[in-house]
Protein backbone atom coordinates (compact mmCIF):
# COMPACT_ATOMS: atom_id res chain seq x y z
CA UNK A 1 0.00 0.00 0.00
CA UNK A 2 2.76 1.90 0.67
CA UNK A 3 4.37 2.02 -2.77
CA UNK A 4 0.70 2.38 -4.41
CA UNK A 5 -0.05 5.70 -2.29
CA UNK A 6 3.47 7.14 -3.40
CA UNK A 7 2.93 6.44 -7.01
CA UNK A 8 -0.17 8.70 -6.54
CA UNK A 9 1.37 11.70 -6.79
CA UNK A 10 3.75 10.58 -8.97
CA UNK A 11 0.80 10.23 -11.55
CA UNK A 12 -0.56 13.48 -10.62
CA UNK A 13 2.55 15.27 -10.91
CA UNK A 14 3.22 13.62 -14.56
CA UNK A 15 -0.21 14.70 -15.10
CA UNK A 16 0.06 18.38 -14.49
CA UNK A 17 3.98 18.91 -15.23
CA UNK A 18 4.83 21.80 -16.58
CA UNK A 19 7.06 21.25 -18.90
CA UNK A 20 9.35 18.59 -20.43
CA UNK A 21 12.53 18.19 -18.19
CA UNK A 22 14.96 17.34 -21.47
CA UNK A 23 16.77 20.59 -23.18
CA UNK A 24 15.77 23.15 -20.43
CA UNK A 25 18.35 25.30 -19.01
CA UNK A 26 17.60 28.89 -16.61
CA UNK A 27 18.77 31.72 -18.20
CA UNK A 28 19.85 35.46 -17.58
CA UNK A 29 19.69 38.58 -19.54
CA UNK A 30 19.03 42.19 -19.19
CA UNK A 31 16.95 43.40 -21.99
CA UNK A 32 14.78 40.67 -21.48
CA UNK A 33 14.52 40.82 -17.58
CA UNK A 34 13.73 44.40 -17.55
CA UNK A 35 10.67 43.58 -20.12
CA UNK A 36 9.23 41.50 -18.75
CA UNK A 37 9.13 43.09 -15.44
CA UNK A 38 8.12 46.60 -16.96
CA UNK A 39 5.19 44.34 -18.11
CA UNK A 40 4.63 41.81 -15.14
CA UNK A 41 4.92 44.82 -12.15
CA UNK A 42 2.05 46.53 -12.51
CA UNK A 43 0.21 43.67 -12.22
CA UNK A 44 1.33 42.32 -9.07
CA UNK A 45 0.81 45.70 -7.52
CA UNK A 46 -2.70 45.75 -8.99
CA UNK A 47 -3.24 42.20 -7.04
CA UNK A 48 -1.86 43.80 -4.22
CA UNK A 49 1.55 42.20 -4.06
CA UNK A 50 4.83 43.26 -3.65
CA UNK A 51 6.93 42.91 -6.93
CA UNK A 52 10.18 41.99 -5.21
CA UNK A 53 8.89 39.14 -3.60
CA UNK A 54 7.73 37.87 -6.81
CA UNK A 55 10.53 35.80 -8.87
CA UNK A 56 10.46 35.75 -13.02
CA UNK A 57 12.70 33.53 -14.50
CA UNK A 58 13.06 32.81 -18.28
CA UNK A 59 13.58 29.08 -19.29
CA UNK A 60 15.86 28.74 -22.76
CA UNK A 61 13.09 26.16 -24.52
CA UNK A 62 11.30 26.39 -27.78
CA UNK A 63 7.81 24.99 -26.29
CA UNK A 64 5.18 27.82 -25.58
CA UNK A 65 4.71 27.55 -21.62
CA UNK A 66 4.70 29.64 -18.72
CA UNK A 67 3.58 28.41 -15.17
CA UNK A 68 3.75 29.71 -11.31
CA UNK A 69 5.81 27.20 -9.21
CA UNK A 70 7.26 27.42 -5.58
CA UNK A 71 5.68 29.86 -4.22
CA UNK A 72 5.46 33.26 -5.93
CA UNK A 73 7.60 32.22 -8.71
CA UNK A 74 6.70 33.15 -12.67
CA UNK A 75 8.48 31.21 -15.28
CA UNK A 76 8.36 31.92 -18.58
CA UNK A 77 9.77 29.87 -21.80
CA UNK A 78 11.40 31.70 -24.67
CA UNK A 79 9.31 29.87 -26.97
CA UNK A 80 6.30 32.13 -25.65
CA UNK A 81 8.19 35.17 -26.28
CA UNK A 82 8.99 34.12 -29.67
CA UNK A 83 5.44 32.70 -31.11
CA UNK A 84 3.49 36.07 -29.55
CA UNK A 85 2.19 38.22 -32.04
CA UNK A 86 2.18 41.47 -29.87
CA UNK A 87 3.41 42.74 -26.78
CA UNK A 88 -0.13 41.90 -25.60
CA UNK A 89 -0.56 38.50 -25.43
CA UNK A 90 2.73 38.41 -23.66
CA UNK A 91 1.40 41.02 -21.35
CA UNK A 92 -1.76 39.11 -21.25
CA UNK A 93 -0.07 35.59 -20.22
CA UNK A 94 1.51 37.62 -17.39
CA UNK A 95 -1.47 38.90 -16.01
CA UNK A 96 -3.15 35.25 -15.74
CA UNK A 97 0.37 33.73 -13.94
CA UNK A 98 -0.07 36.75 -11.43
CA UNK A 99 -4.03 35.61 -11.22
CA UNK A 100 -2.60 32.43 -10.32
CA UNK A 101 0.08 33.65 -7.50
CA UNK A 102 -3.01 35.94 -6.11
CA UNK A 103 -5.38 33.07 -5.78
CA UNK A 104 -3.11 31.02 -4.23
CA UNK A 105 -3.69 28.31 -6.34
CA UNK A 106 -0.61 26.77 -6.15
CA UNK A 107 -0.68 26.13 -2.25
CA UNK A 108 -4.71 24.70 -3.14
CA UNK A 109 -3.30 22.45 -6.05
CA UNK A 110 -1.83 19.72 -2.99
CA UNK A 111 -5.32 19.57 -1.98
CA UNK A 112 -6.79 18.96 -5.24
CA UNK A 113 -4.73 16.16 -5.84
CA UNK A 114 -5.77 14.39 -2.19
CA UNK A 115 -9.62 15.02 -3.79
CA UNK A 116 -8.73 13.10 -6.58
CA UNK A 117 -6.90 10.34 -5.21
CA UNK A 118 -10.06 9.90 -3.90
CA UNK A 119 -12.33 8.24 -7.12
CA UNK A 120 -9.07 6.74 -7.88
CA UNK A 121 -8.89 4.24 -4.44
CA UNK A 122 -12.27 3.85 -4.75
CA UNK A 123 -12.53 2.65 -8.60
CA UNK A 124 -9.50 0.61 -7.71
CA UNK A 125 -10.74 -1.17 -4.80
CA UNK A 126 -14.13 -2.10 -6.60
CA UNK A 127 -11.60 -3.21 -8.75
CA UNK A 128 -9.90 -5.22 -6.53
CA UNK A 129 -12.69 -6.87 -4.95
CA UNK A 130 -14.48 -7.98 -8.39
CA UNK A 131 -10.93 -9.48 -8.98
CA UNK A 132 -11.22 -11.77 -5.93
CA UNK A 133 -14.88 -12.17 -6.62
CA UNK A 134 -13.73 -14.27 -9.56
CA UNK A 135 -14.54 -11.62 -12.37
CA UNK A 136 -10.87 -10.82 -13.64
CA UNK A 137 -11.64 -9.01 -16.18
CA UNK A 138 -14.05 -6.46 -14.53
CA UNK A 139 -11.57 -5.86 -12.09
CA UNK A 140 -8.95 -4.98 -14.52
CA UNK A 141 -10.81 -2.92 -16.35
CA UNK A 142 -12.02 -0.94 -13.42
CA UNK A 143 -8.82 -0.37 -12.64
CA UNK A 144 -7.10 0.15 -15.15
CA UNK A 145 -10.00 3.05 -15.37
CA UNK A 146 -9.25 4.29 -11.57
CA UNK A 147 -6.35 7.32 -13.26
CA UNK A 148 -8.80 8.50 -15.35
CA UNK A 149 -11.37 8.86 -12.88
CA UNK A 150 -8.87 10.87 -10.62
CA UNK A 151 -7.58 12.87 -13.35
CA UNK A 152 -11.21 13.76 -14.37
CA UNK A 153 -11.81 15.40 -11.06
CA UNK A 154 -8.32 17.12 -10.85
CA UNK A 155 -8.81 18.54 -14.11
CA UNK A 156 -12.44 19.87 -13.56
CA UNK A 157 -10.60 21.44 -10.59
CA UNK A 158 -7.89 22.73 -12.38
CA UNK A 159 -10.33 24.30 -15.08
CA UNK A 160 -12.18 26.29 -12.00
CA UNK A 161 -8.31 27.41 -11.48
CA UNK A 162 -8.43 28.89 -15.29
CA UNK A 163 -11.39 30.57 -15.30
CA UNK A 164 -10.27 32.55 -12.10
CA UNK A 165 -7.02 33.38 -13.23
CA UNK A 166 -8.43 34.46 -16.22
CA UNK A 167 -11.06 36.94 -14.08
CA UNK A 168 -8.14 38.58 -11.70
CA UNK A 169 -6.21 38.60 -15.29
CA UNK A 170 -9.04 40.71 -16.72
CA UNK A 171 -9.10 43.11 -13.66
CA UNK A 172 -5.00 43.43 -13.50
CA UNK A 173 -5.62 44.60 -17.62
CA UNK A 174 -8.22 46.68 -16.61
CA UNK A 175 -6.60 47.83 -13.54
CA UNK A 176 -3.25 49.19 -15.47
CA UNK A 177 -5.07 50.64 -18.30
CA UNK A 178 -4.03 47.64 -20.60
CA UNK A 179 -6.05 46.25 -23.51
CA UNK A 180 -7.05 42.35 -22.65
CA UNK A 181 -7.48 41.56 -26.11
CA UNK A 182 -3.90 39.76 -25.85
CA UNK A 183 -4.65 37.78 -23.58
CA UNK A 184 -7.89 36.64 -25.90
CA UNK A 185 -5.57 36.81 -28.77
CA UNK A 186 -3.12 34.44 -27.39
CA UNK A 187 -6.07 31.63 -26.13
CA UNK A 188 -8.30 32.15 -29.46
CA UNK A 189 -4.72 31.44 -31.70
CA UNK A 190 -4.02 27.87 -29.55
CA UNK A 191 -8.06 27.24 -29.61
CA UNK A 192 -7.27 24.08 -31.62
CA UNK A 193 -5.11 22.14 -29.11
CA UNK A 194 -8.63 21.84 -27.26
CA UNK A 195 -8.92 18.88 -30.00
CA UNK A 196 -5.73 17.44 -29.04
CA UNK A 197 -4.83 14.61 -27.33
CA UNK A 198 -2.77 15.72 -23.99
CA UNK A 199 0.54 14.34 -25.17
CA UNK A 200 0.22 16.13 -28.44
CA UNK A 201 -0.80 19.51 -26.78
CA UNK A 202 1.72 22.57 -26.36
CA UNK A 203 2.98 22.29 -22.56
CA UNK A 204 1.05 25.69 -21.80
CA UNK A 205 -2.28 24.28 -22.93
CA UNK A 206 -1.38 20.54 -20.86
CA UNK A 207 -1.37 22.90 -17.82
CA UNK A 208 -3.65 25.80 -18.56
CA UNK A 209 -6.72 23.58 -19.92
CA UNK A 210 -8.66 25.50 -22.73
CA UNK A 211 -12.75 24.97 -22.62
CA UNK A 212 -15.93 26.09 -24.55
CA UNK A 213 -17.13 28.14 -21.74
CA UNK A 214 -13.90 29.71 -20.64
CA UNK A 215 -13.02 31.21 -23.84
CA UNK A 216 -16.56 32.07 -24.23
CA UNK A 217 -16.29 33.95 -20.54
CA UNK A 218 -13.31 35.62 -21.58
CA UNK A 219 -14.40 37.12 -24.69
CA UNK A 220 -17.64 38.50 -23.15
CA UNK A 221 -14.90 39.95 -19.94
CA UNK A 222 -12.80 41.08 -22.64
CA UNK A 223 -15.61 42.86 -24.83
CA UNK A 224 -16.66 44.72 -22.06
CA UNK A 225 -12.96 46.49 -20.98
CA UNK A 226 -12.70 50.09 -21.84
CA UNK A 227 -9.44 49.14 -23.23
CA UNK A 228 -10.19 46.65 -25.84
CA UNK A 229 -9.53 48.62 -28.57
CA UNK A 230 -6.21 50.20 -27.15
CA UNK A 231 -3.20 48.95 -29.14
CA UNK A 232 0.25 48.27 -27.35
CA UNK A 233 1.96 51.40 -28.13
CA UNK A 234 4.58 51.01 -31.20
CA UNK A 235 8.04 51.40 -29.32
CA UNK A 236 6.59 48.13 -27.41
CA UNK A 237 5.99 46.06 -30.02
CA UNK A 238 9.55 47.41 -31.51
CA UNK A 239 11.10 46.26 -28.35
CA UNK A 240 9.80 43.06 -28.14
CA UNK A 241 10.65 41.97 -32.35
CA UNK A 242 13.99 43.09 -31.27
CA UNK A 243 14.31 40.65 -28.41
CA UNK A 244 12.63 37.93 -30.80
CA UNK A 245 15.43 38.45 -32.37
CA UNK A 246 17.78 38.34 -30.12
CA UNK A 247 16.55 35.05 -28.48
CA UNK A 248 16.03 33.29 -32.03
CA UNK A 249 19.82 34.56 -33.02
CA UNK A 250 20.96 32.56 -29.30
CA UNK A 251 18.51 29.81 -30.21
CA UNK A 252 18.12 28.79 -33.07
CA UNK A 253 20.76 27.25 -35.74
CA UNK A 254 22.40 29.84 -37.54
CA UNK A 255 21.16 28.69 -40.98
CA UNK A 256 17.39 29.10 -39.84
CA UNK A 257 18.78 32.75 -38.28
CA UNK A 258 20.46 33.73 -42.04
CA UNK A 259 16.68 32.24 -43.71
CA UNK A 260 14.50 34.17 -41.42
CA UNK A 261 16.79 36.96 -40.90
CA UNK A 262 18.36 37.41 -44.86
CA UNK A 263 21.14 40.20 -45.26
CA UNK A 264 18.85 41.84 -47.38
CA UNK A 265 16.42 42.92 -44.68
CA UNK A 266 18.37 45.77 -42.70
CA UNK A 267 16.38 46.61 -40.04
CA UNK A 268 17.52 46.39 -36.59
CA UNK A 269 15.95 43.25 -35.40
CA UNK A 270 17.09 41.52 -38.35
CA UNK A 271 21.16 42.98 -37.72
CA UNK A 272 20.55 41.97 -34.19
CA UNK A 273 19.74 38.54 -34.99
CA UNK A 274 22.67 38.16 -37.56
CA UNK A 275 25.09 39.83 -34.85
CA UNK A 276 24.40 37.04 -32.70
CA UNK A 277 23.94 34.26 -35.24
CA UNK A 278 27.37 35.19 -36.84
CA UNK A 279 28.84 35.25 -33.51
CA UNK A 280 27.72 31.74 -33.00
CA UNK A 281 28.89 30.47 -36.28
CA UNK A 282 32.57 31.78 -35.71
CA UNK A 283 32.21 34.07 -38.12
CA UNK A 284 33.62 37.19 -36.15
CA UNK A 285 34.16 39.36 -38.85
CA UNK A 286 30.64 39.46 -40.23
CA UNK A 287 29.41 39.75 -36.31
CA UNK A 288 31.51 42.50 -35.50
CA UNK A 289 30.52 44.71 -38.49
CA UNK A 290 26.58 43.93 -37.81
CA UNK A 291 27.09 44.85 -33.95
CA UNK A 292 29.14 47.71 -34.84
CA UNK A 293 26.32 48.88 -37.33
CA UNK A 294 24.04 48.46 -34.09
CA UNK A 295 26.22 50.81 -31.89
CA UNK A 296 26.61 53.35 -34.27
CA UNK A 297 22.89 53.81 -34.96
CA UNK A 298 22.27 53.72 -31.18
CA UNK A 299 25.79 54.49 -29.38
CA UNK A 300 23.93 54.89 -25.89
CA UNK A 301 22.24 51.28 -25.95
CA UNK A 302 23.48 49.58 -23.17
CA UNK A 303 22.54 45.96 -24.76
CA UNK A 304 24.58 46.26 -28.00
CA UNK A 305 28.19 46.89 -25.58
CA UNK A 306 27.44 43.74 -23.44
CA UNK A 307 26.58 42.00 -26.43
CA UNK A 308 30.10 42.70 -28.19
CA UNK A 309 31.66 42.20 -25.07
CA UNK A 310 30.37 38.97 -24.67
CA UNK A 311 31.66 38.16 -27.81
CA UNK A 312 34.71 38.93 -27.40
CA UNK A 313 35.09 37.62 -24.87
CA UNK A 314 33.67 33.88 -25.52
CA UNK A 315 35.97 33.89 -28.44
CA UNK A 316 39.37 34.11 -26.59
CA UNK A 317 39.73 38.47 -26.64
CA UNK A 318 38.59 38.89 -22.76
CA UNK A 319 41.39 41.96 -22.17
CA UNK A 320 39.57 43.51 -25.45
CA UNK A 321 36.07 42.60 -24.27
CA UNK A 322 36.90 45.20 -21.07
CA UNK A 323 35.89 48.48 -22.92
CA UNK A 324 32.43 46.97 -24.24
CA UNK A 325 31.42 45.71 -20.61
CA UNK A 326 32.86 49.06 -19.29
CA UNK A 327 30.68 51.03 -21.64
CA UNK A 328 27.85 48.94 -20.80
CA UNK A 329 27.82 49.44 -17.46
CA UNK A 330 28.30 53.49 -17.53
CA UNK A 331 25.31 53.40 -19.30
CA UNK A 332 23.58 51.11 -16.80
CA UNK A 333 25.20 50.75 -13.48
CA UNK A 334 22.19 49.60 -11.82
CA UNK A 335 21.99 46.67 -13.65
CA UNK A 336 24.05 43.72 -11.54
CA UNK A 337 24.43 41.41 -14.19
CA UNK A 338 26.51 43.42 -16.57
CA UNK A 339 28.41 44.71 -13.83
CA UNK A 340 29.43 40.64 -13.34
CA UNK A 341 30.15 40.35 -17.07
CA UNK A 342 32.73 43.36 -17.02
CA UNK A 343 34.51 41.89 -13.39
CA UNK A 344 34.90 38.53 -15.25
CA UNK A 345 36.60 39.95 -18.50
CA UNK A 346 38.77 41.79 -15.58
CA UNK A 347 39.43 38.37 -14.07
CA UNK A 348 40.01 36.64 -17.20
CA UNK A 349 42.34 39.18 -18.86
CA UNK A 350 44.46 38.03 -16.15
CA UNK A 351 46.20 41.64 -15.22
CA UNK A 352 46.33 42.30 -11.68
CA UNK A 353 45.78 45.89 -11.92
CA UNK A 354 41.90 45.29 -12.75
CA UNK A 355 41.38 42.77 -9.24
CA UNK A 356 40.36 45.87 -7.17
CA UNK A 357 38.13 47.15 -9.47
CA UNK A 358 36.65 43.83 -10.42
CA UNK A 359 35.99 43.18 -6.56
CA UNK A 360 34.25 46.32 -6.62
CA UNK A 361 31.74 45.64 -9.43
CA UNK A 362 31.07 41.92 -7.64
CA UNK A 363 30.71 43.80 -4.16
CA UNK A 364 27.55 46.38 -5.82
CA UNK A 365 26.29 43.21 -7.98
CA UNK A 366 25.80 41.55 -5.14
CA UNK A 367 24.41 44.13 -2.64
CA UNK A 368 21.60 44.42 -5.74
CA UNK A 369 21.30 40.38 -6.50
CA UNK A 370 23.03 38.79 -2.73
CA UNK A 371 21.79 35.28 -4.18
CA UNK A 372 23.86 35.27 -7.90
CA UNK A 373 25.96 32.39 -6.82
CA UNK A 374 28.26 32.93 -10.51
CA UNK A 375 29.19 36.74 -8.84
CA UNK A 376 30.25 35.30 -5.95
CA UNK A 377 32.24 32.43 -7.03
CA UNK A 378 34.10 35.19 -9.17
CA UNK A 379 34.30 37.42 -6.20
CA UNK A 380 36.39 34.38 -4.53
CA UNK A 381 39.07 33.79 -7.09
CA UNK A 382 39.62 37.77 -7.04
CA UNK A 383 39.98 37.14 -2.73
CA UNK A 384 42.28 34.08 -3.95
CA UNK A 385 44.50 36.11 -6.37
CA UNK A 386 44.82 38.35 -3.70
CA UNK A 387 45.98 35.97 -1.19
CA UNK A 388 42.90 35.95 1.18
CA UNK A 389 42.47 32.65 1.07
CA UNK A 390 39.94 32.72 4.46
CA UNK A 391 38.08 35.33 2.89
CA UNK A 392 37.54 33.65 -0.82
CA UNK A 393 36.34 30.39 1.46
CA UNK A 394 34.11 32.62 2.53
CA UNK A 395 32.62 33.14 -1.06
CA UNK A 396 32.40 29.81 -1.65
CA UNK A 397 30.35 28.88 0.86
CA UNK A 398 28.24 32.36 0.36
CA UNK A 399 28.03 30.51 -3.65
CA UNK A 400 27.09 27.24 -1.99
CA UNK A 401 24.34 28.37 0.08
CA UNK A 402 22.75 30.58 -2.72
CA UNK A 403 22.50 27.30 -4.79
CA UNK A 404 21.19 25.09 -1.65
CA UNK A 405 23.83 23.37 -0.82
CA UNK A 406 24.06 23.53 2.26
CA UNK A 407 26.36 20.55 3.49
CA UNK A 408 29.17 22.80 1.23
CA UNK A 409 28.71 26.23 2.77
CA UNK A 410 28.69 24.64 6.36
CA UNK A 411 32.34 23.10 5.31
CA UNK A 412 33.47 26.46 3.75
CA UNK A 413 32.11 28.74 6.21
CA UNK A 414 33.76 26.36 8.93
CA UNK A 415 37.40 26.24 7.06
CA UNK A 416 37.26 30.18 7.40
CA UNK A 417 35.83 31.41 10.52
CA UNK A 418 38.91 30.88 12.65
CA UNK A 419 41.17 32.79 9.89
CA UNK A 420 38.61 35.72 9.72
CA UNK A 421 38.97 38.67 12.44
CA UNK A 422 37.12 38.58 15.19
CA UNK A 423 34.24 40.83 15.57
CA UNK A 424 34.91 41.24 11.82
CA UNK A 425 31.34 41.91 9.47
CA UNK A 426 33.31 38.67 8.02
CA UNK A 427 33.52 36.37 11.01
CA UNK A 428 29.82 37.12 12.17
CA UNK A 429 28.85 35.97 8.68
CA UNK A 430 30.57 32.83 8.62
CA UNK A 431 28.86 31.68 11.87
CA UNK A 432 25.40 33.35 10.26
CA UNK A 433 25.68 31.41 7.46
CA UNK A 434 26.84 27.86 8.96
CA UNK A 435 23.77 27.99 11.61
CA UNK A 436 21.08 28.80 8.62
CA UNK A 437 22.45 26.22 6.82
CA UNK A 438 22.10 23.21 9.85
CA UNK A 439 18.92 25.26 10.59
CA UNK A 440 18.06 24.31 6.57
CA UNK A 441 19.51 20.98 6.66
CA UNK A 442 17.56 20.03 9.67
CA UNK A 443 14.34 21.58 8.33
CA UNK A 444 14.41 19.15 5.39
CA UNK A 445 16.00 16.16 6.90
CA UNK A 446 12.06 14.84 7.51
CA UNK A 447 11.01 15.57 4.37
CA UNK A 448 13.90 13.93 2.67
CA UNK A 449 13.00 10.62 5.10
CA UNK A 450 9.82 10.79 3.86
CA UNK A 451 10.96 10.74 0.31
CA UNK A 452 12.98 7.77 1.03
CA UNK A 453 10.35 5.76 2.08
Amino acid sequence: MRALIALIPVLFSAAIAAAPASAQSLIRDTEIEIMLRDYTDPFLEAAGLIPDDVGLYIIADPEINAFVTQGQNIFIHTGLILEAENPLQVQGVLAHETGHISGAHLARTGEAMNQAAIPMFATMGLGILAALAGEGQAGAALMASSQQFGALQFFSYTRTQESSADQAALRFLNETGTSPAGLLQFFERFRYQEAFSAARRYPYFRTHPLSSARVTSLREGVASSPFVEQAAPPEEVERLERLQAKIYGFMAEPGHVFFRYPVTDHSLPARYARAVAYYRDAQMDHAREEIESLIEEEPDNPYFYELYGQMLFESGHAAESIEYHQRSVDLMPSAPLLRVNLAMSMIASEDAEYLEAAGQHLRVALDIEPDNSFAWYQLSIVHERNGDTPRAQLAIAEQAFAVGNNGRAIQFAARAMPHLEVGSVDRFRAGELMAVAQARMADEAPRQSRRDR
